[in-house]
């Protein structure tokens, strides 16, 4: 399954700031110290060139990556006919039969990491989800069978309450 192509507007800033981060700041900087580490001498036992060399490699790839990435998602902002129903970047709270609550926003696949209230559009839950409404039912497999979940609440950061 390919990744879903969105992501919301504060998403798309974040890995744009990553991006201009790693290009603008750490890669000249590690470059830097590349170049030191190879002024002097002899490099096969030279753990500084060594390690920053591995380490430019790494930007070099997320840097790659990020260009890549920006140039083909699609920024989804919300929109008012939203409103009411869990849509792509709609925070939700959910509860099943023994009172468990979970709360989480459901947004693109590049926003997930680092974040445990993110889950990404292509989740079951999140397919489950989507166009419900409060006091909705909703089913979502899992490995272990249908579980059943009840919407108690949605809403959207820039339309908050």
């Amino acid at each position: 399954m390919s990744k879903t192509e969105l992501i919301t507007r504060e998403g798309y800033e974040t890995l744009q700031q990553e991006l201009n981060h790693l290009w603008r700041e750490k890669r000249p900087d590690t470059t830097a110290k590349v170049a030191w580490a190879a002024s002097l001498g002899d490099r096969s036992e030279n753990a500084d060139y060594q390690y920053n060399k591995k380490l430019l490699r790494e930007i070099d790839r997320r840097v790659r990556y990020l260009r890549k990435r920006l140039e083909v998602i699609k920024v989804v902002d919300y929109s008012p006919e939203q409103k009411g129903r869990v849509f792509f970047g709609a925070w939700v709270e959910i509860e099943n039969s023994e009172g468990e609550l979970l709360t989480f926003r459901i947004v693109g696949p590049d926003e997930i990491y680092g974040r445990n209230d993110y889950i990404s559009i292509d989740a079951p839950m999140a397919r489950a989800l989507i166009k419900k409404q409060v006091d909705d039912e909703v089913q979502v497999p899992t490995p272990t069978g249908i579980k059943e979940w009840w919407i108690n609440n949605i809403w959207y950061p820039q339309a908050k309450g």
